[in-house]
């Protein structure tokens, strides 16, 4: 998925504080995606850049395409990062230039790791559903993954259970007891939570990782803070477990992963550690090097956008800049 801000961090509304110091509630701002598709984007933010290593989540829909393309965004190259693809409703085809192919649908994931270099791009198929709802995130490579080879995996088949008024989906790394086969390069958690019905219900979590929620679809509150699609509850570290509850079938995400230390260059659709990392990498894919051909798409690339006037600069997990 593109980005299609260069400086996204830079434009957001402020948080809400909470009574826990530890949370604040973070509001997204939608931001167009290819030619169809509007995204509410909920990292990075100024008052929060990362859950973990979680640099970058966009929540799309629920959209009425029945009438429409659906999703539409061409071939376009990535560094740095992987890309986590996860559907409520709707179909997108993943194309990209290690000659994968694949259609993701409802409760399968889709994961691409960039490594040095991928390109890909995610169109609805002609033939699709009339409604269209997920996420996409990113999360940031550390050394020396970021370095590596590129890699696509598709997860059709996710560990499930019910736990009290939970239904939960491990969509990557572990939770009680139980292990996503999604590969991760730090230590990270991703999982759907849908609220069975209006009694409060007990997240299990590790201390040492920070987490956030989002709510996808219906309302939820985590210790008397209430929120709704469009905002991302960051709840912080230091907690073995959190009360949530909601209304009945509400679907949120939550996110959590030990903090992610080493600063980043976040610009257009690469994450890297300079200004002159990601200048190469622009360099080299408006000249057709390193990101290959994506497969089965003929539309051509998208061109990057133009680099600032003033040096790009890394940033910590909490916005500090460095070099």
């Amino acid at each position: 998925m593109e980005r299609t801000e260069k400086m996204p961090a830079e434009t957001r509304p402020p948080g809400v504080a909470t009574a826990d110091p530890g949370s604040v509630l973070l509001p997204g701002h939608d931001v167009p995606l290819g030619r169809y598709t509007t995204v509410r984007r909920l990292l990075p933010q100024r008052q929060r850049r990362m859950v973990g290593a979680w640099c970058f989540v966009d929540h799309f829909g629920p959209d009425d395409v029945a009438e429409r393309p659906g999703m539409e965004v061409p071939p376009h190259p990535h560094t740095g990062l992987q890309t986590v693809t996860w559907l409520l409703d709707g179909e997108i085809l993943h194309r990209d230039s290690l000659g994968n192919v694949q259609p993701i649908r409802p409760g399968q994931l889709n994961v691409m790791t960039s490594g040095h270099g991928i390109a890909h791009s995610e169109r609805s198929p002609e033939r699709h559903p009339p409604l269209m709802h997920g996420v996409q995130l990113w999360v940031a490579l550390p050394d020396p993954a970021r370095a590596g080879a590129a890699d696509f995996a598709h997860h059709a088949d996710l560990p499930r259970w019910r736990d009290g008024e939970l239904d939960v989906t491990l969509l990557v790394g572990e939770l009680a007891g139980e292990r996503s086969p999604a590969r991760t390069y730090t230590p990270l958690l991703g999982a759907q939570l849908e609220l069975r019905g209006p009694a409060p219900a007990t997240l299990p979590l590790r201390p040492d990782f920070e987490y956030g929620l989002l709510a996808m679809s219906g309302a939820a509150e985590v210790d008397g803070v209430r929120f709704a699609p469009g905002a991302l509850l960051y709840l912080g570290t230091g907690r073995e477990r959190r009360t949530v509850r909601g209304e009945p079938g509400s679907r949120l995400l939550l996110l959590g992963g030990a903090p992610f230390e080493e600063p980043l260059v976040m610009w257009w659709n690469f994450v890297g550690r300079s200004h002159e990392e990601v200048a190469a990498a622009r360099e080299d894919w408006m000249a057709g090097r390193r990101f290959g051909v994506v497969a089965d798409d003929p539309a051509p690339p998208l061109p990057a956008p133009a680099l600032p006037t003033t040096r790009l600069k890394a940033r910590d997990r909490s916005g500090g800049l460095h070099g």
